[in-house]
């Protein structure tokens, strides 16, 4: 995915209202950013921050600019774009880089389906097999005490929404189709993924029953500029650590 124009830069001050941000730029002005992230940002929204925004171009938008990078130092920036990482994913599924989701014959994005009344990111057709595939964005990056690298964990917030998706791909396994949880790692600097127990407890169980049961869980780490993101390569996934 390339971005044009690059995005800018700025100089976190704020973010606040979950959807809007304050920065200031260069020359000492201050813009007020929309922020496209419902989640809580853990270690991505501190004050004084390097950030990288998008201009929709529109005058007509209240807040013509998007928060798109954040700089969460250590070297590594984040994705705080949510709805980046389904544009992401369905790239990399369409461009054959995924080799466990190639060779489909169809693929469709927001498809209504389960008992409790959610929509799947993707599903895909092989023949008469489908497959259902729930898109994750990870951000948060935290240093672990006796490791070296930096894990990726998921959820940042309690997620009751979550807990519903991966009810639903346990269903779908269970009536005989594939069901994929797709970890979108929008996050430089991590090197594994887990699920974030100390954050939601009730999550990292239900991930793991889906496991158990079926569901295929995978993790690839973007690659992340102010020019470009795409998915770059597999992260390994400490489901049950």
């Amino acid at each position: 995915m390339k971005f044009e124009p690059p995005f800018q830069q700025g100089t976190l001050i704020k973010r606040y209202k979950r959807f809007l941000a304050d920065i200031t730029l260069d020359d000492g002005s201050e813009l007020t950013l929309h922020c496209p992230n419902t989640g809580s940002m853990k270690n991505c929204a501190t004050p004084g921050s390097a950030v990288w925004f998008s201009d929709s171009g529109n005058p007509k938008r209240k807040y013509r600019h998007t928060w798109e990078l954040v700089d969460v130092g250590g070297g590594a920036v984040a994705g705080i774009n949510t709805g980046r990482a389904n544009h992401l994913v369905r790239e990399a599924i369409e461009g054959g880089v995924i080799e466990s989701l190639q060779g489909f014959d169809t693929l469709r994005s927001e498809v209504k389906y389960g008992k409790e009344k959610s929509r799947i990111d993707f599903l895909l057709t092989f023949g008469e097999q489908q497959c259902f595939v729930e898109v994750k964005s990870v951000t948060l990056g935290e240093a672990v005490s006796g490791e070296d690298a930096t894990i990726g964990f998921f959820p940042d917030a309690v997620t009751t929404r979550g807990q519903k998706h991966l009810r639903e791909l346990i269903s779908m396994v269970e009536e005989g189709h594939r069901a994929v949880l797709f970890f979108c790692v929008q996050h430089t600097g991590v090197s594994r993924v887990r699920p974030a127990d100390h954050i939601d407890p009730e999550y990292g169980a239900i991930l793991r029953q889906a496991a158990e049961a079926g569901v295929e869980v995978m993790a690839w780490q973007c690659k992340l500029n102010a020019k470009e993101a795409f998915l770059a390569a597999p992260l390994p996934m400490d489901i049950h650590r």
